[in-house]
C-alpha cells in the first residue's frame, strides 16, 4: 500500500509537470514569435505581440473579426479586450499559422485572492497560511479557466516557482529583505553589547509613566520622518523594551509606530516617498492638455487637503494625552497593565530572551546603541543626496533651497540609501563591540547571526504579501475595482469617489505605493476633464483638483492601515514583536474611525470650499469629543 501510494503521488508530480510545461505563454513558429497571453479577464484589455520578419503580411482575427494591428521595426502589437469565449487565429501570409481560444475569466474573481487572504487572517488570526491559500487561489483560477482540473497541481507549484520567486527577485524586494535583516542584527548585536539597555535608561528618565512612554513613541515616530521602514523597524525595535518595563501593550506600541510612518512619510517635503509620488503626478500631469503648472507646485498645493495623515498624527497625540482607548486596543492595553504578557506578545523562549540581553558584567554604556542608530539617520539622509544629486538642480537659482533639497532626495535611491546605513550601522555596533573587548569575533558573529533569524518570520510574510500583490496585478483587481466605481458623476463627488476607490485599492492589494502609480494617471485627468466639461471656473477646478489629488494619498495610506496583507502593516507589528492579526484588529477601528472623521469634515467640506484652517479645528473638536464618549482611561 505505501508503495502504492508513493507511485501515485510520482504519477500526479510528473502530470503537474507535463501540465504546467504544457501552459505556453509564446508559440514560436519559423521565424514569427507570438506572445499569447496566459489568460484573460473579462472586459480588461490585455497586450498581444508578434515579433516577424519584415516581409510578414500578418492578420489577427478574433472571432472571425480582424483586429487592428500596430506594427513598428518587425513587432506588432494590439490591445484586446473580450466578454465572451473567442478563437483567436493568426495568419501570416494569408496563411494559419497559429490559434488559441479563451474563456474570459470573470473580473470579479480578481477580488477572491486578497480577500480570502484577509478575511481568513482575520478570522483565524494567522497570516502566513491565509496569504499562502490567498496566493494559491489566484494561481487556481487561471488555471481552471485555461486548462480545467487539471491544472490544480501545476498551479500550487506555481505560487513557489513562479510568484515567490519573482517577489525575491525583484531588486527593490531584495533591497528591503537584506535592509531588515542588517537593521534586525544590528539591534541584537547593540542589545548584547549593552547599548540598548543603555538608551533604555536614559530614555526612562523621560519615559516615567505610560502617558510619557507613548509620547516619547509618537515623537521618535514623527522624528524618523525620512522613510516608513526605517522609521518602522528603528522606533519598534527601540521602544519595544520601554513600553514593555511600562506595562504599554505590544498593539499599542506597533499601533503608534504604522500609524506615526507612512502618515508622515507621505506629506513631508524631504522622504524617500517624495521621489515616487512626483513620479506618479507627473504621469497624470502629462495627460492633462493646459495645465502649466509644475509638478512639485501641484504636490505641495495638495498637501492642504490631505486631512487622513493629518488627522491621524493628532489623534495619536490624543488619545495618548487623554490616557484613553476604545475596541480592541482598550482590552490589550488592559490586559497588559494587569498581566505579566501582552495578549498580542509573540512568544519568545528564555533562550531566546537571553539572546537579546548583555551578559552580566558587561558595562552599560548608551553610545554603544546611540551611535549605531545615528549612523544609520545620518547615512541614509546622505546617501539619498548623494544618489539624487543634479548640479543642474542646485544651479537654478529659481528655486528655493527647500525645493532643490526636496527634488534631490526625491531623486535619490532609497533602497541604496537604507541598505548602506543598515550595513554601516552594523560595521559601527561590532567595532565599537570588539575595540572595548565587550564581546569577541565569535561573539559579534553569533550575535548577527541570531539578529538576522529574528526577521525570518517577517521575510516569509512580506515574500508572501508581494508575492499576493503581484497575483492581485495580474488578475487586474486594481482595474476591476475602477472600472466598477467610475462612472458619470458630478466633479464635486470626484474627491470622496476617489478617497474611497484609494482605499480599497490599497486594502486589497497591500501596496500604498502601487495605488498611486494606479490612480494618479487616472484620476488626475479624469478629475481635470470633468470640472471644465462642468463649466467650472479655474478656482472651482483646480480646489476638485487638488482634493482628488490628496484623496489618492490619503485614501491609499487608510487602506494600507487597515490591510494585514500590507508590508508596512507586516513591518510594524513584526519590529514591535505584536501578533500581526492583533495589531490589524486593534488598529483598524482607529484607522477607520480618522477616515470617517477627515472624510466629513475634511474632504467633503472642502470639496465645497471651506478653508483648512476651519476644517482642522473641527476634526481635531469631533475627535476629541469621540475619545471622549466611547474612550476609557487606560
Amino acid at each position: 500500500m505505501r508503495n502504492l501510494s508513493a507511485g501515485v503521488f510520482i504519477l500526479l508530480f510528473l502530470f503537474g509537470i507535463f501540465s504546467y510545461n504544457s501552459l505556453k505563454a509564446s508559440d514560436n513558429i519559423g521565424e514569427l514569435n507570438i506572445e499569447w497571453p496566459e489568460f484573460l479577464v473579462s472586459g480588461i484589455p490585455e497586450n498581444f505581440r508578434i515579433q516577424h520578419r519584415s516581409d510578414d503580411t500578418l492578420s489577427l482575427q478574433v472571432n472571425g473579426k480582424e483586429v487592428e494591428l500596430q506594427c513598428k521595426n518587425n513587432s506588432c502589437f494590439t490591445l484586446v479586450s473580450i466578454n465572451q469565449n473567442a478563437d483567436f487565429k493568426l495568419y501570416s501570409n494569408h496563411k494559419l499559422v497559429s490559434d488559441k481560444s479563451y474563456t474570459p475569466i470573470p473580473a470579479w474573481m480578481s477580488l477572491l485572492p486578497p480577500l480570502l487572504a484577509i478575511m481568513l487572517a482575520l478570522v483565524f488570526r494567522e497570516v502566513i497560511i491565509s496569504l499562502f491559500l490567498g496566493i494559491f487561489i489566484g494561481t487556481l483560477i487561471p488555471g481552471l479557466y485555461t486548462g480545467g482540473i487539471s491544472n490544480i497541481l501545476p498551479a500550487f507549484f506555481k505560487t513557489i516557482d513562479y510568484y515567490a520567486v519573482n517577489a525575491i527577485l525583484d531588486s527593490a524586494h531584495i533591497s528591503v529583505i537584506l535592509f531588515s535583516m542588517l537593521i534586525g542584527a544590528t539591534v541584537n548585536l547593540i542589545s548584547k553589547n549593552g547599548g540598548m539597555r543603555g538608551i533604555v535608561n536614559r530614555l526612562s528618565k523621560y519615559a516615567r509613566n505610560r502617558r510619557t512612554g507613548q509620547l516619547v513613541t509618537w515623537f521618535l515616530g514623527i522624528a524618523i520622518f525620512f522613510d516608513d521602514y526605517a522609521n518602522t523597524l528603528i522606533v519598534g525595535n527601540t521602544m519595544r523594551p520601554i513600553t514593555d518595563r511600562l506595562k504599554i501593550s505590544r498593539e499599542k506600541l506597533s499601533y503608534i509606530v504604522d500609524s506615526t510612518a507612512a502618515p508622515v512619510a507621505a506629506i513631508a517635503f524631504v522622504t524617500t516617498w517624495i521621489g515616487a509620488e512626483l513620479g506618479y503626478l507627473q504621469d497624470g500631469l502629462n495627460a492633462i492638455v493646459g495645465l502649466e503648472m509644475s509638478v512639485y507646485q501641484i504636490f505641495l498645493s495638495s498637501l492642504q487637503y490631505s486631512f487622513y495623515p493629518i488627522f491621524t498624527l493628532i489623534f495619536i497625540f490624543m488619545l495618548v494625552w487623554m490616557k484613553r482607548d476604545f475596541g480592541p486596543m482598550y482590552s490589550a492595553e488592559i490586559h497588559s497593565i494587569n498581566s505579566k504578557e501582552s495578549p498580542g506578545l509573540i512568544s519568545i523562549s528564555e533562550n531566546e530572551m537571553r539572546d537579546f540581553e548583555p551578559d552580566e558584567g558587561i558595562k552599560i554604556r548608551s553610545f554603544n546603541a546611540v551611535l549605531p542608530i545615528l549612523t544609520i539617520i545620518i547615512v541614509t539622509i546622505w546617501a539619498l543626496l548623494h544618489t539624487g544629486w543634479d548640479e543642474a538642480v542646485w544651479s537654478d537659482n529659481s528655486k528655493a533651497w527647500l525645493v532643490k533639497l526636496s527634488d534631490t532626495i526625491g531623486r535619490g535611491d532609497p533602497y541604496k540609501a537604507l541598505l548602506w546605513a543598515s550595513l554601516s550601522g552594523l560595521i559601527l555596533a561590532s567595532l565599537l563591540s570588539l575595540s572595548q573587548r565587550i564581546l569577541g569575533i565569535q561573539a559579534v558573529v553569533n550575535s548577527i547571526i541570531q539578529g538576522f533569524k529574528t526577521m525570518l518570520t517577517a521575510m516569509i510574510i512580506l515574500v508572501l504579501a508581494w508575492s499576493l500583490s503581484e497575483i492581485t496585478v495580474d488578475l487586474h483587481t486594481a482595474d476591476f475595482l475602477t472600472n466598477s466605481i467610475s462612472g458619470s458623476f458630478s466633479p464635486y463627488a470626484l474627491p470622496l469617489t476617489t478617497f474611497i476607490l484609494a482605499a480599497l485599492v490599497s486594502f486589497s492589494t497591500g501596496s500604498s505605493w502601487g495605488t498611486m502609480a494606479i490612480l494618479y494617471p487616472m484620476m488626475m485627468p479624469l478629475s481635470w476633464s470633468i470640472c471644465t466639461a462642468e463649466g467650472l471656473d479655474s478656482e472651482h477646478t483646480l480646489m476638485i483638483f487638488y482634493n482628488v489629488i490628496s484623496c489618492v494619498l490619503a485614501g491609499s495610506v487608510l487602506g494600507d492601515h487597515c490591510s494585514p496583507i500590507s508590508d508596512t502593516t507586516i513591518l510594524s507589528s513584526l519590529a514591535s514583536s505584536c501578533n500581526h492579526i492583533e495589531h490589524v484588529r486593534s488598529q483598524m477601528p482607529y484607522a477607520v474611525t480618522v477616515g470617517i472623521i477627515s472624510i466629513l469634515l475634511g474632504t467633503i467640506p472642502a470639496t465645497y470650499g471651506l478653508p483648512f484652517l476651519i476644517s482642522l479645528p473641527l476634526g481635531i473638536i469631533v475627535m476629541y469629543l469621540v475619545i471622549r464618549r466611547f474612550g476609557k482611561e487606560t
